[in-house]
């Protein structure tokens, strides 16, 4: 092992993960220091020591200042970039000469988690220039799907409600603290509660409606949403909500979609209910003239509709790489990491109804590889399987001097 290094960990992902790394940093011969926000935070980081910050964010820039001087510290280790503690923190860092290491769910999922320094998603520094791919694929392995590991939801969902629980105590002990999410958690499993069981009963009917739609030869577009609450829709995209989304696309579909192509539209599969998805499109299906043109899922499977689509309309959710992967063509409305000439359609959404180009294979195959290379992890934050698995993978990435996507730059 190198020289020492001085971790200073802030929030990560609501499961035992960021307690079990620092364990084994520890146990290589790191130091390891960390900040807890809330009561969550204090929960699942345990007995082992740790510094609190109960102040408003716009002390965050001083305090971090502090614990950096304080601490020696050399690299900071967070779970998304964009939360309101995180933002000062990586600004501060990088003024500092401090590494930040950023998690966040995999770009390829479900077997990989995502570990970039300084910034994840639309904050990568992985280059947006198809060439560079095309060029850095040539030098790095194949990368199949990684080691399989069973990640059951309900274990999600317990660290979930847990985390949650224990911020019961933040107006006593944390009165500063902002949570990133838009709204309460207990808001949200009242909305899980009541959606959840009802899925059984949309199954059988969205499995026919795929099924039929495969059968009949029907041409369709398939636009996958995503959670109001997900980063990549509230920092990383142009529209407020999916309900902005679904009115730009559906009005560019009634607009200029050949008058035989039907639109899907299937829900996000931990979408909590809250926003009524099918009274809106219908609602949306009235405006523009559209009836009987859109079909709604909230279950469906993925695989089959992305084989069949004639084309995949994204905002930039991770089904976007599922896409490329079938060679299906895409169009994304933000600009995820694949946004890219070769892969992804490059004009307005308006052309792409008739002007579809397939993505080119090989170029998708070295951008999948250099990406998995560069900032993804195979394993898991949530079953003890994949965070074995996570923790024990974590280290080339952590401890060494260049990362992999700086020694190919």
């Amino acid at each position: 092992m190198g020289k020492a290094r001085s971790f200073l960990f802030l929030q990560g992902v609501c499961s035992p993960f960021f307690a079990r790394l620092a364990d084994r940093l520890v146990a290589d011969g790191h130091h390891v220091h960390k900040i807890n926000f809330n009561g969550g935070d204090t929960v699942y980081w345990g007995a082992r020591g740790a510094g609190f910050f109960r102040g408003k964010a716009d002390a965050l820039p001083e305090f971090f200042g502090e614990i950096y001087r304080k601490f020696g510290i050399t690299d900071q280790l967070l779970f998304g970039d964009c939360r309101p503690v995180h933002r000062p923190a990586v600004d501060f860092a990088r003024q500092s000469g401090i590494r930040t290491h950023v998690f966040e769910e995999g770009y390829f999922r479900p077997y990989w988690i995502t570990l970039e320094r300084e910034g994840v998603n639309a904050h990568s520094r992985l280059p947006r220039n198809a060439d560079w791919f095309r060029e850095a694929g040539k030098k790095v392995p194949h990368y199949g799907k990684g080691q399989a590991f069973k990640s059951p939801f309900r274990v999600r969902a317990m660290h979930d409600v847990g985390y949650h629980l224990a911020n019961a105590v933040n107006p006593l002990f944390f009165p500063g603290y902002r949570t990133h999410a838009p709204c309460n958690a207990l808001i949200e499993y009242a909305g899980y509660v009541q959606r959840l069981p009802m899925l059984r009963f949309h199954a059988p009917r969205d499995k026919r409606l795929v099924e039929d739609l495969v059968k009949s030869a029907i041409p369709f577009y398939f636009f996958p949403l995503q959670l109001n609450s997900d980063a990549q829709i509230r920092d990383h995209s142009s529209f407020d909500d999916m309900e902005d989304a679904m009115k730009f696309v559906m009005e560019s579909f009634a607009r200029h979609a050949s008058g035989d192509a039907r639109l899907v539209i299937k829900n996000h599969p931990l979408d909590t209910g809250r926003g009524n998805f099918s009274h809106i499109i219908g609602r949306l299906e009235r405006h523009f003239g559209m009836e009987g043109r859109v079909d709604y899922l909230e279950t469906g499977d993925v695989g089959m509709l992305l084989r069949h689509a004639r084309g995949v309309i994204t905002v930039n959710s991770t089904v976007g790489t599922l896409s490329l992967a079938q060679m299906c063509p895409t169009i994304t409305l933000s600009d995820p990491i694949y946004n890219l000439p070769g892969l992804t359609y490059q004009g307005p959404l308006d052309n792409f109804w008739a002007d579809r180009p397939v993505p080119d294979a090989e170029l998708f195959r070295r951008f999948r590889n250099v990406v998995i290379h560069t900032t993804q992890i195979n394993g898991g934050f949530y079953c003890r399987q994949g965070i074995d698995l996570a923790v024990r993978n974590c280290g080339r990435m952590l401890q060494a001097d260049r990362s992999p996507l700086e020694e190919l730059l």
